[in-house]
């Protein structure tokens, strides 16, 4: 059925759904206890409810038919539900990765601490323009012409900085045994 409901029918079916939410909503938490996501299985069947509105049979049961779309938007919450479950992890690999995540701190806190070491050794005028270029969202070429530098020059001096760091934290790390 292709029709489209005249604008009366579609306030009768507006005001029958609204007085049958207490009646839906009941339903599918009887069909769901204790799940979660039941507020989202309502809404899915008022949606589809309204979707299949042109279906409807004046004169017939509201609530038996809201129900009936009710029953299979839980059934397909379910499906759903039963996909997602297959890509959980195994307790092992929840286990494994706990574990990898504390160590990747453990190793981002040493890092951070040497990098701190590290700029404290920088002259002061290198480290001042490190952290206002690294602290500013401006583009290179903005942030060169506000220090008055070009940008080409400014890009080959933040590189020697950043690998002047960068070795700087592997031999601090290396001599922690971080490495």
């Amino acid at each position: 059925m292709d029709q489209k409901p005249s604008a009366d029918s579609e306030a009768e079916l507006v005001a029958q759904l609204t007085r049958s939410q207490l009646a839906i909503s009941v339903y599918v938490r009887s069909l769901m206890p204790g799940e979660q996501g039941t507020d989202e299985v309502v809404q899915q069947t008022n949606a589809k409810i309204w979707q299949k509105r042109a279906e409807f049979q004046a004169g017939t049961n509201f609530r038996a038919w809201a129900c009936a779309i009710a029953r299979y938007e839980v059934l397909n919450f379910r499906k759903q539900q039963a996909r997602d479950r297959r890509l959980q992890f195994s307790a092992e690999l929840e286990q494994t990765l706990a574990m990898e995540v504390v160590e990747l701190e453990d190793d981002l806190a040493e890092r951070q601490s040497a990098l701190r070491q590290c700029l404290d050794q920088l002259p002061a005028e290198s480290r001042e323009l490190l952290m206002l270029r690294y602290g500013s969202k401006e583009t290179l070429p903005n942030f060169a012409a506000r220090m008055g530098r070009s940008a080409d020059g400014l890009k080959v001096t933040l590189h020697r900085l950043r690998n002047k760091l960068a070795g700087c934290i592997e031999r601090r790390l290396a001599n922690q045994g971080g490495i």
